[in-house]
């Protein structure tokens, strides 16, 4: 409404401009005239003159009625543009708000979600501190158990080499007193020759002879215990009761007159038990059995 005013003030000034230069340039034209004419044709002139005037003020008139209808109707049209580019506004603003809101809500659930992920990641972050801090503590007493564990071996490691040494030492001196024992024993009762290959009874009194000698004879309990700790391992002697079951004799035909058996030997099972060894792992005056002659055994040669 306001341009509407605007438009007709506007029209109207030019209009009165327009009119007024043309009634001054007419006014000059019949100055001029009425100086060149006579009265009658200055009267004549001026009735026509006013005519003209008449025509031209109507003229105007409708003029500038047409110019305010249009006038008129430019406004009406730039109005309702206008309305229309206000509504079209209008709907924008409603369909971004509404996408703004759309958005908004997107991000407002998304910045819940992302709160919610971020609070469970604090507490797991919390969880695995409290972990980290556990398993540092175990780490720290296994540290220690290791460092103590370590300090016991080595200390072991120096009992181990002292026992060693003690070892060696015990060993060499064992070593020495079974020399020094095979030296008294064979002063005492002679040589012994203890053979390296298992072979029958009949064999080894072969073995025994082929080297000068026989399967050794024990007729004492000192004799008995210095073969029993001679030896380390099952061994035929020279006693047998091959000739006649139960009527044990030597390899040099002296009947038995003393014996060290084993408890409930010599039975000869199964009947054909009529050989004997010694067996060093029993007892010392106990170590005595009779098995069969064809059983592999070492052997001790008396020479």
């Amino acid at each position: 409404m306001e341009l509407e005013g605007i438009y007709k003030s506007a029209d109207s000034e030019t209009c009165s401009k327009g009119n007024e230069r043309e009634l001054d340039r007419d006014e000059d034209i019949d100055a001029n005239k009425y100086q060149n004419l006579s009265q009658t044709e200055a009267r004549a002139q001026n009735q026509r003159g006013l005519t003209g005037r008449s025509k031209c003020v109507v003229l105007s008139t409708v003029c500038f009625g047409l110019m305010c209808s249009l006038l008129v109707v430019a406004v009406i049209v730039l109005h309702i543009k206008l309305m229309e580019e206000r509504e079209i506004h209008a709907t924008l603003m409603l369909q971004t708000s509404s996408r703004y809101q759309t958005e908004k809500d997107q991000l407002q659930n998304s910045f819940s979600s992302l709160s919610q992920k971020k609070l469970e990641l604090e507490t797991r972050v919390k969880d695995l501190t409290a972990e980290k801090s556990q398993l540092q503590r175990h780490f720290d007493s296994l540290s220690q158990k290791k460092l103590e564990l370590e300090t016991r071996v080595s200390d072991l490691t120096a009992e181990k080499s002292q026992f060693q040494n003690s070892s060696n030492s015990l060993n060499q001196k064992k070593l020495e007193l079974e020399n020094e024992l095979r030296k008294l024993s064979e002063q005492a009762i002679g040589c012994l020759v203890a053979s390296n290959k298992e072979m029958s009874w009949s064999d080894s009194r072969k073995y025994c002879r082929d080297r000068g000698g026989d399967l050794v004879i024990i007729k004492s309990e000192k004799k008995q215990r210095c073969i029993s700790s001679f030896i380390k391992e099952m061994v035929w002697i020279g006693l047998t009761d091959i000739q006649k079951e139960g009527n044990m004799t030597w390899v040099d035909n002296s009947p038995l007159k003393q014996g060290f058996w084993e408890k409930n030997e010599p039975n000869d099972a199964g009947g054909k038990e009529d050989c004997i060894e010694l067996n060093p792992g029993k007892t010392v005056l106990n170590n005595w059995n009779d098995i069969p002659c064809s059983d592999k055994r070492k052997c001790v040669c008396e020479i």
